[in-house]
């Protein structure tokens, strides 16, 4: 299992995130361009000291990654209609995070093979994507029996 960060914009937030997947033992893809330098002092300080302990990759294009995958693509969406505890998941998706501004452009959607969305109280527009993905990879890696 892995996470996909697409175009993350948030250093402290990708930061959170590698050192989340370093706890998990589960990889993160990021997706260029980012908001930030990847060598940037503010992620690096919200990972910590586990980023020489995290699987991550970078890649220069959303088709550059394409080219690539390993797995299903299962994006984190807001206009989704399945919720994320009613997907069944697989040992060898990707969970796919869009950038915090504004998600991911609809040529993405068109990529991925499900949407799943985190239930909220009404009203509410999301969460911050490092809070997301630790949600949706916990249910995940639950379905999976913690085996990333």
């Amino acid at each position: 299992m892995r996470l996909c960060l697409y175009q993350p914009e948030i250093p402290q937030n990708t930061g959170t995130i590698l050192r989340m997947a370093a706890c998990f033992g589960v990889g993160v893809d990021i997706i260029e361009p980012c908001g930030f330098v990847v060598s940037d002092r503010k992620l690096r300080r919200a990972g910590m000291d586990y980023m020489d302990k995290v699987d991550f990759k970078i890649y220069e294009s959303w088709q550059a990654y394409l080219d690539t995958k390993p797995g299903r693509l299962i994006l984190l969406d807001t206009s989704a209609t399945t919720k994320h505890t009613d997907y069944a998941y697989h040992p060898n998706d990707i969970l796919v995070m869009g950038q915090e501004s504004s998600g991911v452009p609809e040529s993405v959607k068109k990529e991925v093979s499900d949407l799943v969305y985190i239930p909220m109280q009404e009203g509410f527009r999301s969460l911050n994507v490092a809070i997301s993905s630790a949600i949706v990879l916990g249910e995940a890696l639950r379905q999976n029996n913690f085996k990333a």
